[in-house]
């Protein structure tokens, strides 16, 4: 198992046939686009054309029409990171499966690509990427992300090698922005096409609507409730699905277990996974009769059946992840784990794999990460397309091993030309959802936010609440009592003002029904009880108005919150009595641990949770009166 060593420049990293054939591909392209001078630029790709890789600790920008170098901060290469200068790229010339061998006749060269958690996220994403600090000692950012300049960013890195493969660890569709959500995310698995992903490990998003609906995204089709919201056909995606530890029966799973591609004679295993814990993060209708196994376990039994293929270069693809120290740069790999590495499930996974696994591509996190941990070189892209992982291996044609591996996270930056027919796509759904999204539902005074109090209050995550026990309320509706809203179901806030659509959908992204059950007194206290876990997680659900108890967090778990204080309307919870409680489907059936909403009894179903919301909003605010934020006063903490 080979130790990955730092990028260098890609003028050092590649040999001199492509760097001719690179500069005849410029001068042609320059020439097509009418051209500029050596220090006349469009965008950051044309300074790294121009002029060569930047001086060290430094990367072009294009300002002003002229390139100018800016200070970037590098982590140094004994950090347990695998940091370099990002390649530079050139034009979009193709993405064939082979090539000429570029180091010599003795070994091949193959480029990985790979992202995560995208997440629908078209447009482009808010937040900024951390680059380094300035000589104030303040933070230097850039904007990152969208899907055009994302096309642009991965053709310009496949064009420096014709042995390039594109992967995504998980969550590749599922909570999705409205321009992608609104049509079951077909518009990202066409943009995805366009863009030429070829393999992508199942996440627990991509369950979001069921095992079916996955599918569907694979083999194409209208959507069997809303047909093709868009006017065409849906093809399917071009790109395959892989669940190694998705198991449908014995020897059995929902999609490949892996994909072996072959360069130069040379074969290379992309083994996908997601994590473990996906029942516990779904719906669990939506992964009924499926069996999530054991990670490690999964790809050490299939280690033996690659090497009898002849393979010996294996890559993990997995949606699990790990978390860097606050602050991190892209490239750094610092943390609370052992060695001053970073910590979280995938320090686990990397360890108990077989030696024999040479690269991990891992998310679920949205972290962004570099490292070498027990061999293995460890990677993550943060979220949304705001990065694309750089990843080069060195190959030996006469064993098959990897005998060299570097990676580089690379910033998608927006100084570069969007890409075209992602462009064209992406207007084309613009145009379709911009009259539903921009629809005024309501007004509020003041932001609502998903960030709570010290007692795990959220005024967005307590206007939710009473909007679904309003819509629940009504006897024939449900007649519901309390309502209570999961923390996880909320995915951005509500600015002041009038809200839209569009907004209100971005923070319920998921399209989950309401469900109003009956539980004992008992079962409310025993529901409130697991919102600490003995494991030490902390999950505090948001309560309805009306509903009111307080807890103690010094007491033990299992017995902090009083009895006595368990109200609804200013009267005590009866042990003993039945009680109508509202929670979304994905709560209702044992989300987020939370079993006692599946031992509900008399349950029936309602609104979707956004059509909640905005007839919440419309019934409590004008342009005039807006909706005030609730008081964070439902939650009581004792001594």
């Amino acid at each position: 198992m080979p130790q990955a060593i730092p990028r260098s420049s890609l003028l050092d990293a590649r040999p001199s046939v492509f760097l001719l054939a690179g500069a005849f591909v410029t001068g042609m392209f320059l020439f097509a686009q009418g051209g500029c001078g050596r220090d006349e630029c469009q965008d950051a790709t044309d300074c790294r054309e121009y002029k060569g890789p930047p001086a060290s600790n430094t990367e072009w920008v294009c300002e002003d029409n002229r390139c100018e170098q800016h200070s970037v901060q590098v982590p140094p290469p004994d950090s347990g990171t695998d940091a370099g200068t990002p390649d530079a790229g050139r034009p979009d010339s193709g993405r064939p499966d082979s090539g000429a061998p570029d180091s010599g006749p003795t070994t091949v060269s193959v480029q990985v690509l790979a992202f995560n958690d995208f997440h629908g996220q078209l447009e482009e994403p808010a937040g900024q990427i951390l680059t380094g600090v300035a000589p104030d000692g303040g933070a230097v950012r850039v904007k990152a992300g969208g899907v055009t300049y994302f096309a642009r960013h991965i053709a310009a890195l496949r064009a420096t090698n014709p042995n390039t493969v594109v992967v995504a660890a998980g969550d590749l569709i599922g909570a999705s922005p409205l321009l992608s959500g609104l049509f079951h995310d077909e518009p990202t698995v066409e943009a995805m096409n366009l863009i030429g992903l070829d393999l992508v490990a199942v996440g627990n998003h991509e369950f979001d609507e069921g095992s079916t609906e996955l599918l569907r995204m694979q083999s194409g089709g209208c959507h069997p409730v809303d047909g093709c919201l868009d006017g065409d056909g849906f093809p399917g995606a071009t790109f395959k699905f892989l669940a190694a530890n998705v198991a449908t029966g014995v020897d059995r799973t929902l999609f490949p277990r892996y994909d072996v591609r072959e360069f130069e004679g040379v074969k290379v295993a992309f083994i996908g996974m997601t994590l473990e814990a996906t029942p516990e993060s779904v719906i669990p209708t939506g992964v009924a009769g499926l069996t999530f196994k054991d990670e490690v376990q999964t790809v050490n039994a299939l280690v033996p059946e690659l090497r009898r293929q002849g393979i010996e270069a294996i890559i993990v693809v997995v949606h699990q992840g790990g978390i860097p120290t606050s602050g991190s740069l892209v490239n750094d790999c610092k943390g609370a784990g052992a060695d001053g590495l970073i910590s979280g499930a995938i320090v686990g996974v990397a360890k108990g794999l077989n030696d024999a696994v040479d690269v991990i591509v891992s998310g679920h996190t949205h972290q962004a990460y570099n490292c070498v941990i027990d061999g293995k070189v460890v990677t993550s892209a943060s979220s949304m397309g705001q990065l694309v992982t750089d990843i080069d291996l060195t190959l030996s044609k006469a064993t098959g091993d990897v005998v060299e591996a570097r990676a580089n996270n690379v910033i998608v930056t927006r100084d570069v030309q969007e890409d075209g027919a992602v462009k064209e796509l992406v207007t084309k759904y613009q145009e379709l959802v911009t009259p539903r999204a921009n629809r005024v539902i309501g007004w509020v005074s003041q932001t609502l936010r998903t960030q709570s109090d010290s007692v795990g209050q959220s005024t967005l995550g307590l206007v939710i609440a009473d909007s679904h026990l309003e819509a629940t309320k009504p006897a024939n509706l449900g007649g519901a009592q309390v309502a209570f809203m999961n923390p996880g179901g909320m995915r951005a806030d509500i600015a002041q003002g009038e809200v839209t659509y569009g907004e209100a959908f971005t923070t319920q992204p998921f399209g989950n029904s309401l469900v109003t059950l009956t539980l004992t007194g008992a079962q409310i206290e025993q529901l409130l009880e697991w919102q600490w876990r003995p494991s030490g997680a902390t999950l505090m659900l948001l309560p309805s108005a009306g509903f009111t108890y307080a807890f103690s967090a010094s007491a033990p778990v299992g017995s902090r919150v009083d009895p006595a204080s368990i109200r609804i309307n200013g009267v005590t919870v009866d042990p003993a009595a039945n009680y109508r409680v509202t929670a979304n489907n994905y709560l209702a059936s044992g989300g987020d641990g939370f079993q006692v909403f599946a031992e509900g009894t008399n349950r029936l179903g309602g609104a979707v949770d956004n059509d909640a919301l905005e007839a919440y909003l419309k019934a409590h605010s004008t342009q005039a009166s807006p909706l005030p934020a609730p008081a964070l006063n439902r939650i009581t903490l004792l001594p």
